[in-house]
């Protein structure tokens, strides 16, 4: 999908929700965040890897969910419906309940539906909350006023998969209160599951090595993302974090940003590969995923995901 500059789209051109997500390196870096960081709310993680064709496949259920949510951000209001007519169809099959426990909040036989109103807002929350992140650390940072603007958006991209209005604070500086406070609550919970696919999502555990350019690609992404998540959830995923991988994050960082001040200078030259759509480089991952899988071998080291499936429907 190409970003239709002056196509009608549920977002206009100038919209602070639009300009973030047509940076590519924010487009490239919010999704594994926000999954990484997702996986730690037990009822939005079971639900999700209960109901998937792609279990074993995270890249791939990254690269479609990917590319659904850019059809709405960045497409026309035609490409967007069409997305957002998929998504509840896939949405309407998701219930159930937690097979085990996940902490002390969530014992096993806790319910959960892809249509209730606080999960839809906290899949938005963590969408917004990396979004965010991302494009404080690799564009610039936003003025208050925008990042008011860009949470209002995030609101009704919500609201447009079905998220009632109230389901979300009023304002960001609400949003920040609340969201906040539950990163640091006792809420948080990693699941076997969990953990195994929060730690390959963010290149804590590799099943695989990529040919260069690849690999020196794949590496630079995941130091962004890993430098980017907050202290706890490193901890909570074993991921170490020294003074010298903080400050080679903060010089990719800083380099990505002095990037996104040269399309002055040389516009012909930068531009087409600071902007657009980042579904089709997770495709990429996406189809080396799959590849793994069909010759025999775990797309996630450690576990074969397929005794997941067989454990829950046994």
């Amino acid at each position: 999908m190409a970003v239709r500059q002056g196509e009608p789209g549920y977002f206009a051109d100038d919209s602070m929700i639009r300009r973030v997500m047509s940076k590519r390196a924010v487009g490239l870096t919010y999704g594994v965040r926000a999954l990484v960081i997702g996986a730690v709310h037990p009822l939005l993680f079971v639900g999700t890897s209960e109901h998937t064709a792609h279990r074993e496949t995270p890249y791939t259920r990254l690269a479609i969910t990917g590319a659904l949510f850019e059809a709405v951000f960045l497409g026309t209001k035609a490409e967007a419906d069409r997305a957002l007519a998929f998504t509840r169809r896939k949405h309407d099959a998701v219930v159930g309940t937690l097979p085990e426990d996940a902490g002390a909040h969530h014992p096993a036989g806790t319910a959960y539906a892809a249509h209730d109103p606080h999960l839809m807002f906290m899949t938005m929350a963590f969408t917004f909350d990396s979004a965010e992140v991302m494009y404080d650390r690799l564009v610039r940072e936003l003025t208050p006023t925008e990042r008011e603007d860009l949470y209002q958006g995030y609101v009704r991209w919500g609201e447009l998969f079905g998220m009632p209005r109230s389901a979300a604070p009023a304002d960001y500086p609400a949003f920040r209160r609340y969201f906040d406070s539950y990163l640091n609550s006792t809420e948080l919970f990693l699941t076997e599951e969990a953990a195994l696919v929060g730690s390959y999502l963010a290149g804590h555990r590799k099943a695989y090595r990529l040919r260069p350019p690849a690999e020196q690609v794949g590496t630079a992404l995941y130091l962004l993302v890993q430098g980017s998540l907050p202290p706890r959830i490193r901890q909570m995923y074993g991921i170490g974090w020294g003074i010298s991988d903080e400050l080679a994050h903060r010089a990719l960082c800083r380099s990505v940003r002095t990037a996104h001040l040269a399309p002055p200078l040389a516009p012909r030259v930068l531009a087409g590969t600071l902007a657009g759509p980042s579904a089709p480089s997770y495709q990429l991952l996406a189809r080396r995923e799959q590849r793994m899988v069909k010759t025999g071998h775990p797309s996630m080291p450690g576990v074969d995901p397929r005794n997941w499936v067989q454990r829950n429907s046994a």
